[in-house]
């Protein structure tokens, strides 16, 4: 029991440290915490995170925010650690791609060495690109990927791997507590407008009447989770028992080419938007789906948001953002298109 602990009896409040606090997915998580009753510190340095997605949280006495770069050692007395700091769409990995490895693996390093001094638990937002462009399909977690680590998609693929190694290297040398979760294609309300992400490129196109760009024939599958699915797996993974380590994938099995998802986009936001094909972009992976089993056998954890239901959240969540004119946090990174 450490000291945080011990001060609050057997009260279960937690103090939890989520980074990347203030992006699309840890907004979610820290709003879910805070339900649950925890204290939650929420670090970011904004690079894709904003202060607009976790606004409603300020006001709450048990939430705190800092600013920090994980990329530098911090401390912190924490039970709990989330780290879900590193940007996750090729646009935004793309465009400093030694910062974005130094993020994952840096990162880690920080994060792991801080929840050694406090004997903290650990959580590591991992992703189905460590499997890179699969030979198995659907990908189970004994899959050990087929990823190209020379690539423009290798800043990020190749420094989820590396941070996983460290994980386990902790473990396995310092006893660490440890959880390593896989997200595979997630979406929802709080996406950045112009992460280039297929989801929120289809939607944002669809609602401004562009031509909706396709990569390839489109006929690509990916399997599409919705947020607060994944962030429940998230709260599952952290409370199982410590001889449970992972990885393990969270993600929607349902699989769809991306030429469905934009047939799908288009019939319900009632766009008038026409298909453009484009080149597909090099080490683009051509199918991805998650073996959930083990999700289903250790979490018992299945999602429960088809995608049209998400995506109609989603719509209407972009939709607002457009009618309020309010894309300001677009402007953080470059904005390019891409899937």
């Amino acid at each position: 029991m450490n000291d945080v602990t011990s001060r609050l009896g057997s009260h279960t409040r937690k103090r939890i440290l989520v980074t990347g606090g203030a992006g699309f997915l840890g907004s979610h998580l820290c709003e879910r915490l805070l339900a649950d009753g925890n204290e939650v510190i929420c670090m970011d340095n904004y690079f894709t995170g904003s202060k607009k997605n976790i606004q409603p949280l300020l006001d709450n006495p048990a939430f705190e925010l800092m600013r920090h770069d994980v990329t530098f050692p911090i401390y912190l007395e924490i039970d709990e650690i989330y780290n879900l700091a590193c940007p996750a769409s090729p646009i935004h990995y793309q465009h400093d791609p030694v910062q974005t490895t130094k993020t994952s693996v840096h990162g880690a390093i920080n994060m792991l060495g801080l929840a050694k001094r406090t004997g903290a638990k650990i959580f590591q937002a991992s992703t189905s690109e460590v499997y890179g462009d699969p030979k198995v399909h659907p990908q189970n977690e004994s899959y050990w990927g087929h990823v190209n680590p020379i690539g423009f998609r290798s800043c990020y693929d190749e420094g989820k791997r590396c941070a996983e190694t460290l994980f386990f290297d902790y473990h396995r040398q310092h006893d660490l507590r440890i959880k390593v979760g896989r997200i595979f294609n997630t979406y929802g309300p709080r996406m950045h407008p112009a992460d280039g992400r297929v989801v929120s490129n289809f939607i944002m196109q669809a609602l401004t009447g562009e031509s909706i760009t396709i990569y390839g024939e489109g006929q690509q599958t990916r399997s599409f989770c919705y947020c607060l699915d994944l962030i429940e797996a998230f709260v599952r993974i952290m409370a199982t028992g410590d001889d449970f380590t992972g990885p393990v994938n969270i993600g929607n099995p349902d699989e769809f080419t991306i030429r469905q998802l934009a047939e799908k986009v288009i019939e319900m936001t009632g766009s008038k938007s026409k298909l453009e094909f484009r080149d597909l972009p090099s080490d683009d992976p051509t199918q991805r789906r998650p073996d959930i089993s083990l999700a289903k056998e250790k979490l018992d954890w299945v999602p429960s948001v088809n995608l049209e239901q998400g995506l109609a959240k989603t719509i209407e969540y972009f939709d607002a953002l457009l009618k309020g004119n309010d894309l300001t946090a677009a402007s953080a990174v470059p904005v390019q298109k891409a899937s």
